[in-house]
C-alpha cells in the first residue's frame, strides 16, 4: 500500500464522522464518558474471563448499526493493530500453566484461557475507541476532552499532533514522488537518499510548522478549541450514558452470559 492510500486511510475517520445519525448527533462528552466507563469495565474483569465479556460486545454493535459505520473498514484497522495485543498475550501460555478445566483428555491450563481474554478485552477497547472517533471526529472530541476537564495545552497538542501529521505526509508524498519521476531504470534508490530525505523533510516541516503559526496568529487563535455548533449536554445525553452505565454495571456485576445460556437451556 502506498503512502498517498495511507494518507487517505487516515483522512477518512474524520470523513464518517460528517455523517448524519442518532449517534454522531449526541454530544462528544456523552460518547466520551460512555467509552471511558466501557473501558474501565471492560479491565476490570479478572484474567480469565471470556465468556462473562461477551454481552459488552452489544455496546459497539449497536453503535456501529446506528451510527451506519462501515464494520469491515474498522475491523481492519483493529486487525492492524492486532500482532502487537497477539505478541502479548502468546507469553501467557508460557508463564501460566496452571490447570484450570479439562476438556476430554485435554488439560486446559490457565495461559490460554488468559491469552483468548487478553484479544477478546483488545477487540472491545480498540473497538469502541475506533467508533468513538469516528461518531465525533478529532475537533470535536478535544473539544469534549477540554470541556470534561482535560488541561487545554493538552487537548490543543492532540489536535495539532492528528491536524498537521496530514502536513507532514503531504510533504513526504511530494518529496516521494520527485525522486520516483527523477529515477531511471528499474533500481530502487539507494537506502543514504531516504536518510537525506528524511533530514530534508525535518526543515520543510519546521518551516512550515512556523508559516502556519504566523498565519494563526494572524487569525486570532488564542489557543481554545472551538465548534461551530455550540455543544450541549441534553436529557438524550444523560440517557445515553446512564443507560449503557447501567448496563455495564449489570454484566460487570452478574454473570449475564451464564445467566443466558441457563434461560435457553
Amino acid at each position: 500500500m502506498s503512502l498517498a492510500t495511507h494518507y487517505y486511510e487516515i483522512g477518512r475517520m474524520d470523513e464518517l464522522a460528517r455523517a448524519d445519525s442518532p449517534i454522531h448527533r449526541l454530544d462528544a462528552r456523552a460518547q466520551i464518558l460512555t467509552v471511558a466507563i466501557f473501558l474501565v469495565v471492560v479491565m476490570s474483569f479478572p484474567r480469565y474471563e471470556t465468556f462473562a465479556l461477551m454481552p459488552l460486545l452489544l455496546f459497539p454493535c449497536v453503535l456501529l448499526a446506528l451510527a451506519g459505520l462501515p464494520t469491515g473498514y474498522l475491523l481492519r484497522k483493529v486487525a492492524l493493530a492486532a500482532p502487537f495485543a497477539i505478541c502479548v498475550g502468546l507469553c501467557n501460555p508460557l508463564l501460566d500453566r496452571t490447570p484450570i478445566g479439562q476438556i476430554g483428555s485435554f488439560t486446559l491450563i490457565g495461559g490460554w484461557v488468559s491469552f483468548a481474554s487478553i484479544l477478546l478485552r483488545f477487540l472491545l477497547t480498540v473497538l469502541a475507541a475506533l467508533i468513538l472517533i469516528a461518531c465525533t471526529g478529532i475537533h470535536r472530541l478535544c473539544a469534549g476532552l477540554e470541556q470534561l476537564g482535560l488541561p487545554r495545552i493538552l487537548a490543543v497538542q492532540i489536535l495539532f499532533l492528528y491536524r498537521y501529521f496530514f502536513v507532514i505526509g503531504a510533504e513526504g508524498a511530494r518529496m516521494l514522488r520527485g525522486v520516483a519521476m527523477r529515477s531511471t531504470g528499474d533500481q530502487p534508490p539507494p537506502w543514504r537518499l531516504y536518510a537525506t530525505l528524511a533530514g530534508n523533510l525535518l526543515l520543510r516541516s519546521i518551516d512550515r510548522a512556523q508559516r502556519i503559526y504566523r498565519g494563526m496568529l494572524a487569525r486570532g487563535f488564542d489557543g481554545e478549541v472551538r465548534l461551530l455548533r455550540p455543544a450541549t449536554f441534553g436529557w438524550r445525553e444523560a440517557l445515553f450514558v446512564a443507560g449503557w452505565s447501567l448496563y455495564f454495571l449489570a454484566v460487570r456485576q452478574g454473570d449475564l452470559a451464564l445467566r443466558l445460556g441457563r434461560a435457553l437451556e
